[in-house]
């Protein structure tokens, strides 16, 4: 089964995920939506401060919208808000060092965060990929922590914070990688065989389209989604830990 699956996702790979697939599906775009402005909007991206997160900030920020970086390294995120402002000239864009891997560090922050600021639109982008199995101080493993529990907790934590808000929307960023694993509901932290980096980022992505699913169902006034964003020119996964927060 794992051989067919992995076929099926390098055939669809291969199609839709490379540069190719981009400008295949890009001649379908209608050029008004991709110049949406946002004013007024609020927009929080996890792992903002590079790859695909710090990407995604900087067009919002060009369209008008104000823009909420959470990431867990303070000085690359400091130097990526600067750029953020600098060359969007959007002054909206905060920044939150959270890691994602601690639950309690998560609860805390969104608790603070609701004080003061509103949320019309939550962005799961940030991931890890650890290629060795290790443990958070609280026991957990440090992939499921971060991509499947942290997303988990920071997700929930700010539904109440969403649902005030006109067309609120929560995207996850998940991965194509996810094709190759099914739910594995009896082993989520990788405990019961032999660890394997990539098959457990993908179990973790598996696991972010179901909590999507699930979410959809309970929340119907939050727009809910997955997306692939495709092959993209990230750290390589052959390094000992790949981090994208």
């Amino acid at each position: 089964m794992l051989l067919y699956r992995s076929a099926v996702w390098f055939a669809k790979g291969l199609r839709e995920y490379t540069k190719s697939g981009y400008e295949s599906a890009s001649k379908d775009f209608i050029p008004d939506d991709l110049e949406v402005q946002v004013p007024g909007r609020a927009f929080m991206v996890t792992g903002g401060n590079s790859g695909i997160g710090k990407a995604t900030a900087f067009e919002i920020a060009k369209r008008g919208g104000t823009v909420h970086l959470v990431c867990r390294d303070q000085n690359r995120a400091e130097g990526a808000r600067g750029e953020i402002i600098r060359e969007s000239g959007n002054q909206n864009i905060f920044l939150h060092i959270v890691d994602l891997s601690d639950p309690k560090t998560i609860w805390k922050f969104v608790e603070n965060f609701k004080q003061e600021h509103t949320l019309n639109v939550l962005i799961n982008n940030a991931g890890c990929m650890v290629n060795k199995r290790e443990l958070t101080e609280d026991g957990l493993e440090k992939n499921f922590a971060t991509n499947t529990l942290g997303v988990y907790v920071l997700t929930t934590a700010l539904i109440p914070v969403l649902e005030k808000e006109h067309d609120p929307r929560v995207v996850t960023v998940s991965s194509g990688g996810m094709l190759v694993q099914k739910l594995s509901t009896d082993d989520l932290q990788s405990e019961r065989t032999a660890f394997d980096g990539t098959m457990v980022y993908a179990q973790n992505k598996r696991q972010q389209v179901v909590l999507t699913e699930r979410w959809a169902r309970a929340h119907p006034a939050i727009h809910f989604s997955c997306m692939h964003p495709g092959w993209v020119d990230t750290p390589d996964a052959s390094l000992p830990e790949q981090r994208f927060a």
